[in-house]
Formats: C-alpha cells, structure tokens, sequence
C-alpha cells in the first residue's frame, strides 16, 4: 500500500541514504555535484521544509520511507519533483504517489521536468496525462555534462 504524509525529521536520514545511489543520481541528473556531502543535504532540505510554498511529501510504501515528492513555484506554473530508492523502481510506487499527490496539489496547470533519458519517469507523467510542452538544456551536476531535459505539463 503506498501513501503520503508530511515529512518526519527521521525521513531525512532514509532521503540521504536514498540520493547516495550513483545509478540514482546518474537518472536524475540534477542532483548534488556531492551527493555525500550531509551538510549541503541537510541545508537543501531545510530550505524545502521552511518554504511554505512548497508542499512537500513523504512517500511510503507498506509503511516504509520509500522516497519524497513535492511541487514548488518556480515560474508560471507549480513544479513536481520526486525520488523514489532505486530498490524500489519498477514496483508501481512512484506511479501511486505521483496520482495521489495530483490529488493534493490541484493547481493546474502542473509541469514537470526529466531528463530525456529518463524514460521511465517520462512514462509515469505520460500516464496521469502530463504532455510535452518543451525542452531546454542545462547543465547536470549528478553528470558533470549538459543534458536535454523535457518540459512536461498537466494542464
């Protein structure tokens, strides 16, 4: 069963332990340069918890931290994130957590972004009905190259 609550303070260690994967990083591409660096961690996410206009969601999975998901302001349009544990890719839970929290964060229109290698995370938008609406480059510190990065939007 996969559910969202608030984040928990001991979610922060799980979220860490989480971003240390490299085939992890590598997909999301926009990650830490340093991915085991606590102390730019532990300020990126106080950041993210203080902010009030981000909402902000543990994801769980049988009642374990499995990974986060949370939408910001930046631009026109609020923005979908998400990290799921890489053990966990491929069993349905990021799809479950992206429709329930669609649920939540109903502001439309809602975009999101992914790394055009990033075909399964492409595939889960696709499915609650986000559609390309354009792609930009920038540059990927988790890869230390530019990548393309697809704009997806639910409208």
């Amino acid at each position: 069963m996969i559910t969202l609550r608030p984040v928990e303070a001991t979610d922060l260690d799980e979220f860490f332990s989480h971003q240390l994967d490299p085939s992890a990083n590598h997909m999301a591409a926009f990650g830490a340069k340093n991915p085991s660096d606590r102390g730019v961690f532990d300020n990126h996410w106080q950041d993210i918890l203080n902010d009030r206009r981000i909402t902000v969601r543990t994801i769980l999975s049988d009642g374990h931290v499995v990974g986060s998901i949370l939408a910001y302001h930046d631009g026109e349009a609020p923005e979908i994130s998400y990290w799921i544990d890489r053990s966990r890719w491929g069993q349905g839970i990021t799809t479950a957590a992206v429709g329930q929290f669609l649920n939540e964060v109903t502001e439309r229109p809602i975009r999101a972004r992914a790394v055009a290698d990033n075909a399964s995370s492409i595939r889960i938008l696709e499915r609650w009905g986000f559609q390309q609406v354009g792609e930009t480059q920038g540059f990927a510190p988790a890869r230390g190259a530019v990548v393309r990065e697809l704009i997806l939007e639910l409208p």
